[in-house]
This record gives structure tokens, sequence and C-alpha cells, in this order.
């Protein structure tokens, strides 16, 4: 069956959500749209969606996307009075989940599916909307192989790949996992920028030379503008960091693998949200390092790659 011959759901139309929704809409896909503030779903009418007036309108549907904020946001929009799995009668195949939440959020939203014959994959993404835009999203994936073969079409028109990771909820520990060593690895280039920068050598002529190196990746050259520039637009605020943070740990806790250096970047995270950088991008974290190096960090306003756009 192909991508054109299911009728997809989307709920969440947040800064990820938007931009995955539209390649779907893009790739000439049937999709329903529900999102909390209606405006913001809106443009994606001119795609072709059709913007529903509650997730339990998107019973109906196939296969229903859900990218969330948080746990609770999470069960509302599936669980809840108008949740997509509230109606009777009406609940679709497979709920894919896109979100980060607790591993209670996660078995509760599962079991309650369970009782309607919905199979629910959760799969995580990495990435940001410059990412999306640029095709090279990745997703990792876990819950019943039947479910995965079914919505897999879709998730690989989100970008660069799909990996399933087995049975149950091991796709949300990979992505925990993976936001520890996103925070850790931002942490010690903001660190090392500013000492750079302390003994002299510009910003972006060290990370020039960084990204050149064979400890270059996609992250530190997309991150390069922002450090270089100071842009910090939201893609991913420390809030968000600190709350996938605070999962990992949990996890960890749980599985009684010890985690030294993300317990130090939690704090460090905490140290950026408490200087006031709460809606920003959680490159601030340079600023803090700035700072905390006895300057005042300046934007360079030179032109830089981020080695994403075309």
């Amino acid at each position: 069956m192909g991508t054109d011959e299911r009728r997809i759901g989307w709920i969440g139309t947040g800064r990820m959500g938007y931009e995955l929704a539209a390649r779907l809409l893009r790739a000439g896909c049937d999709v329903g749209v529900w999102n909390r503030t209606r405006e913001k779903a809106e443009p994606l009418a001119e795609l072709g969606a059709e913007i529903v007036d509650s997730p339990a309108a998107l019973g109906d549907r196939d296969i229903v996307f859900t990218m969330m904020a948080g746990p609770d946001d999470f069960l509302h929009v599936t669980t809840g009075e108008e949740g997509v799995l509230s109606s009777d009668g009406r609940a679709p195949s497979v709920l894919v989940d896109s979100s980060t939440v607790s591993a209670d959020a996660s078995e509760r939203v599962r079991a309650y599916a369970a009782e309607r014959g919905t199979s629910v994959l959760a799969a995580p993404v990495s990435g940001n909307p410059k990412v999306v835009k640029a095709g090279r999203l990745t997703v990792v994936a876990s819950g019943p192989r039947e479910a995965f073969d079914t919505a897999r079409p879709y998730l690989e028109l989100f970008g660069d790949g799909v990996t399933y990771a087995g049975d149950g909820d091991s796709a949300r520990l990979v992505k925990l996992c993976h936001n520890l060593l996103l925070g850790i690895v931002a942490q010690s280039l903001a660190e090392i920028t500013v000492l750079a920068e302390k003994g002299g050598v510009s910003r972006h002529d060290f990370l020039d030379f960084m990204n050149s190196s064979v400890l270059g990746s996609t992250f530190s050259r997309y991150k390069t503008p922002a450090f270089v520039n100071l842009d910090f637009r939201p893609t991913f605020t420390p809030l968000l960091l600190r709350k996938d943070f605070d999962l990992g740990l949990e996890a960890a806790a749980g599985l009684g693998a010890s985690l030294p250096l993300a317990e130090r970047c939690r704090e460090l995270i905490q140290n950026v949200i408490d200087e006031g950088y709460t809606d920003t991008d959680f490159a601030a974290m340079i600023a803090v390092q700035a700072k905390a190096a006895g300057y005042e960090i300046q934007p360079e306003d030179v032109p830089v790659s981020d080695g994403l756009s075309q």
C-alpha cells in the first residue's frame, strides 16, 4: 500500500510538528491536523490539510501521529475526554508518538490504546526544523513490528533514515540517550569555544577548524551560526533540554547506570535557565560560559554555513 492510500492524522503543530506534517502533505498524503492553537495549524490547509476541531475528530484516520511538548499534553490528546482514542467505535489502527515523555505516560497510553485495538509506536526524532527542511531528520521507532511496517513509509518521508529498535518503548530510551549526549556535546563545545576566544582566536575561525576536523559533525556545523553570531532563536529550548535530562537521569537511576557527566551537565543547563534563557535556543549556553569566564560575549556578524542550507 502506497503513502497515498492511508488517511493520516497529525496532532501537534509546534515548530517540529508543523514541518513534519508539511512534508507528508507535500508528498501527497491525506492529512487531518489538530493543534491546540488552531491558527498555528491553519497554514497547512494551503497544502491540502483538513484542520479539525479536536483530536477525537481524527479517530477515523488510519494512522495518527502525535508530537507534544510533554507527558500531560500527550495524555490529554490521546486518552482525554476529546482525545483521539476517546471515541466509541472509532480509533486509528496505529498511533505513532514522537513526543519525549515519561515511561509512565507512555505505558498508560499504550494500555489504553490496546483496549481499543490500536497499536502504539514510539518514534522520537533527531533534528530541528532546519534539519527537517534539509531532509536530514532521523527517526528511531519501537513497538509491534507489524505496526512499524505499516507506518514506515510515512516515517521515511521525514528525512534521512528510520531505525527500528525493537518492541516496547526502547526507542524512547534511545532518544533520551541521544539528547543526553546532545547536551553534553553542546556544553563541551561552548566551553572550548570560549577558551579559544579568551586566547585571542575568533569563534568563527576556531569553529571552522573544528568542523573540518575529525571531530566535526552535522551538529557542530549547524550550531556554528548560533555560536558565532549569537542567534538564539529557539529550535530547542533549555527548558526542553532540562526535561530530557531529567527523564534520562530518572531512567539511569531505574536501571542502575551511573551518569556523572550528565548529572553535572544538568546543573549547567539549569544555570542557563537561571540566567534567564528560557525561551531561547539552548545554544545560549555559550553566553553563560563567557560570563563565567569574565566577559560579555558579542556577535561576530560574519557569514558562516550551517552545513544544511542548499
